[in-house]
Order: structure tokens, then sequence, then C-alpha cells
């Protein structure tokens, strides 16, 4: 049976409006290496994808013949290639918001010092998309591209509160990952979290994505619900005090200027 094609503007249930399996197979083999670092034998990636092997041999050769994987000297073990970085610039040369924030981006690491962050909600994940550096020695790794949950950054939980509970607890998952012992893993607690944050203005990880490090986060308002978000990431030992007063003003203050940009 010839596989069915995705026709735009199809009635629904109408023939040829199926996934294409080797499309599908193909997304889903290059997202197992976005979120999964290192290279990874033939037996790994059948075992988790749980692929015919023989079909993934042949998916993997494609790919690495055109670029979008790439093997060890061996030929034996795959991981993800060069193409999946090329394309995911393009994604981050032609997003507006981005061109938009460059500016009060700059303005906000100057102003605070510190390391700022832009970020946009993907499914239950916030994913990094801007990233500028601390000024100081001692400041946190952040790259471009990074995936995190929601519920265990300033950046997610400042979009979460933009939503009504029932939404946020339909939208993740029924266990929340615990990525430190501060993390919020339970849901009413979580919500408790949620509902201080917009009587504050702003969201709070305390030390709940990384130990040693505390972070600020509001969200983007240019759209509703909300779906990019800014933060400021600070070390703990360099939490003076006022600090807190101080870098959630400037994070105010760079949230209503995007905002009057982008709208």
């Amino acid at each position: 049976m010839p596989e069915l094609a995705v026709v735009p503007g199809a009635p629904e249930g109408a023939p040829g409006t199926g996934p294409v399996k080797s499309a599908l197979r193909t997304v889903e083999l290059l997202e197992f290496f976005a979120g999964n670092r290192g290279m990874h034998s033939l037996a790994e990636l059948q075992q988790s994808l749980g692929y015919p092997k023989s079909s993934l041999y042949m998916l993997l050769r494609t790919l690495t013949d055109l670029g979008w994987v790439e093997t060890d000297p061996t030929g034996t073990l795959y991981g993800i290639g060069l193409r999946a970085l090329l394309v995911g610039t393009s994604y981050l040369d032609g997003d507006h918001v981005l061109a938009a924030a460059r500016d009060t981006l700059e303005w906000l690491a100057e102003a605070t010092t510190e390391t700022v962050h832009l970020a946009r909600l993907d499914g239950t994940d916030v994913v990094y998309l801007a990233t500028r550096e601390s000024q100081h020695y001692l400041r946190p790794i952040s790259r471009v591209g990074r995936r995190l949950p929601a519920h265990t950054t300033s950046l997610g939980k400042a979009l979460l509160a933009e939503r009504a509970d029932a939404e946020v607890r339909a939208l993740l998952p029924a266990r929340l990952a615990a990525l430190t012992p501060h993390t919020l893993a339970d849901h009413d607690a979580l919500a408790a979290d949620l509902s201080a944050i917009r009587q504050r203005g702003y969201a709070i990880d305390h030390e709940e994505n990384v130990a040693g490090l505390r972070c600020f986060g509001v969200a983007l308002r240019y759209q509703r619900p909300a779906r990019d978000a800014i933060s400021c990431s600070v070390p703990v030992a360099r939490l003076t005090e006022g600090r807190q007063e101080q870098i959630a003003g400037a994070l105010l203050a760079a949230r209503d200027r995007l905002e009057l940009i982008l709208r």
C-alpha cells in the first residue's frame, strides 16, 4: 500500500491525510538525537525507537549521506549531523521576535551585569533561543537550543502562570520531573507558586533547575497566551540585599519595552 501524503486543506479523515511513515520516522530519529547527546549504536537506536533494524539502517545511511547524521570513525555509532545546525540557525535568523529583542537583551545584560535569556514554550518544555552572558567570572553555562521542563525554570513558570490552573495541569505530565531537591515536583505546590507569580508579577526559580543558581523571569504578553519569556540568572552567592528587587525591576522594564515593540 502506498504511503499517505498530507494534503493541505483536505477535510479530516479524507484520503491522503495520514502521516507519511518515512517522514515520521525521520523526524522521530532526529528528535531522538537532539534529546540524547553523544553517539549511539544501531542496536541502541532500534531498542529506543522500535523500528525494524533493516529500515532503521537504511534511514541512517540516507541521512548520513545527506549530512543530517554523522558516524564515528568505525561507522558503527551515529549522532546528529551538521545539517541540523544549519537548519536550526536559519530558524533563529528568521524569527522576528529574536530580531526585535536583540537590543533589549543587550540592555538588560548591561543593566544587570548577569546572564539573560529569551526562551519559548514548546509543549511542556521551554527552549532557549537567545542568551547574553554575564560579565562576571562566576556565571551559569548556557547554550541556545537547550530544552528544559517548563515547571523547573523561571521562564517556564512565568509562561505557565499566564494560563489557568486547570490548563496547566492538563498541559503538564502527571508526574513532574525533579532536577534538584528544590524543584516543585508536586502539582499543588506548583499551582501555589504560579498564584504567587501572578500576584508578584515575575517568576522565581529557587535553585529548582541548577543548584546554587537563582533565576527571575517574566512572560512577554505581545500575544495571548504568551509563549515567549525573558529571564536573568544569578548565582546565589551574588544575591546581596536588594539585588532581587533591582533585577526584577530591570526585567519588568525590558518586558514593557519588548511588548511595545512586538505589538
